[in-house]
């Protein structure tokens, strides 16, 4: 049982790491953020949050003013008094589409030279099946200590969306899976704390890595599906939004919504796990690796409509001007991790087209790496062809008029194409010919 002000440390203070030691320290429990970006510990320390999240800021205020949340870059010292520690660091994949573990190595390293008798060491992290029992606890183990006997090991995924992340942490189910049913039970009764949400305790850590991402590999191989669909409508003059719709009225069909990609810290990333894995032992995935391609090649099939709609005007693309409406990877946030944005960008300053970008919450450098000009939303609604590429409420307010060359592709069902082509404005999109 986690007991009132027992210490927490929490190893990582990014997107997911930072809302949950608010969330804990709001409990009443003390927690000590580790994180290696010292600008990162400096503004949490004075109360704010390096992270863009609705109500985190004045949580995370209101936790350091109550002597509840603090940060450090310096490992041992979190760990002196903590009993629960939980880490929480980035698992990207690497050029190869392999796990890049880095970050949870390291912290589990950090970690085993503070390791006391009795902790419980918890792992959100998302990581390919096996991670905890192959990697996280041989690292622990170095300390002297033996996992299930000394210390306590559990594994859950997180569960949330950026722009929403506090209230599903506090409303989703938790899956959570131990070393042992102690070590299950211990942490549970932890996210009992903070979450209304059901707690569903699995057999063991490898079942409870394993839930995250089947979850995400489904999401991401039924926008796969959608994608698909959408090019072969696009070839038959169909419109793919309004066929999936019909098409969800059967009671046992959820098709998703196509679109120029697949972006974000999960579903572009958390395939590639089972696909490691899975090879490791010998089992072959083609459905998820046809999914995962057909996703990625998705921005440059938006290409293709753009250069096809710019030549049915006599126009070629190299001496075109192409405004990008958006590039993080969903509506009204500044997260562009993996966003299909990039590779659209890239591919049409690649084909010699002068690109302007307009997004509200992403930061402009970041944008320019890639061969973009960032510019106010008029500007870019004022190119050859306006390209429509995340589903920032902004744009829902996109009148026909505003459309200066009278050519938009709409990668994303905000905006209806007959308004529009009343208004003369050559509509494309996605499987929206």
């Amino acid at each position: 049982m986690i007991k009132e002000n027992s210490p927490i440390a929490i190893f990582g203070l990014g997107h997911m790491g930072l809302p949950t030691a608010a969330l804990l320290a709001k409990s009443g429990l003390k927690v000590v953020g580790v994180d290696i970006n010292n600008e990162t510990v400096e503004m949490v320390n004075k109360g704010r949050s390096p992270i863009m999240e609705p109500g985190l800021e004045d949580m995370v205020k209101q936790a350091v003013g109550n002597g509840c949340l603090s940060a450090t870059n310096d490992s041992l010292s979190a760990l002196v008094k903590a009993k629960t520690i939980m880490i929480i660091v980035p698992t990207p994949v690497d050029e190869h589409k392999k796990s890049d573990l880095t970050a949870v190595n390291s912290a589990s390293r950090s970690i085993s030279k503070g390791l006391k008798k009795d902790d419980l060491v918890i792992v959100e992290s998302t990581v390919p099946p096996g991670t905890c029992e192959n990697l996280v606890i041989p690292l622990l183990e170095e300390s002297g200590l033996k996992a299930g006997e000394d210390f306590k090991v559990a594994y859950t995924p997180e569960r949330a969306l950026p722009n929403n992340t506090l209230y599903e942490m506090t409303h989703n189910a938790r899956v959570i899976g131990g070393i042992n049913p102690e070590s299950t039970q211990m942490a549970a009764a932890l996210y009992q704390r903070i979450t209304g949400g059901e707690i569903i305790m699995v057999q063991d850590l490898v079942t409870a890595e394993m839930v995250k991402l089947m979850e995400n590999t489904y999401r991401d191989t039924n926008i796969a599906l959608a994608n698909e669909m959408a090019l072969v409508c696009n070839a038959l003059g169909v419109d793919a939004i309004e066929a999936i719709q019909a098409a969800n009225h059967h009671p046992r069909v959820n098709i998703h919504t196509p679109g120029p990609g697949v972006g974000g810290h999960c579903l572009s990333i958390d395939p590639y796990f089972i696909v490691e894995i899975a090879r490791e032992r010998g089992v072959e995935t083609p459905l998820i690796q046809t999914s995962r391609q057909v996703n990625e090649d998705m921005p440059g099939e938006v290409v293709q409509i753009v250069e096809q709609a710019l030549e049915d005007k006599g126009k070629i693309i190299s001496a075109s001007k192409i405004g990008v409406l958006g590039v993080a990877y969903k509506g009204n946030v500044a997260d562009a991790r993996e966003t299909p944005a990039k590779p659209l960008i890239m591919k049409l300053d690649g084909k010699g087209a002068e690109v302007l970008v307009n997004d509200p919450y992403v930061p402009s450098e970041s944008i320019e790496l890639w061969g973009a000009k960032v510019v106010d939303l008029e500007t870019a609604l004022s190119t050859d062809c306006v390209v429509l590429v995340t589903d920032h409420d902004l744009y829902r307010n996109i009148r026909p008029e505003m459309i200066k060359n009278r050519l938009l592709v709409c990668t994303r069902p905000i905006l209806d194409r007959e308004t529009f082509q009343k208004k003369g404005v050559v509509f494309k999109g996605v499987g929206r010919s």
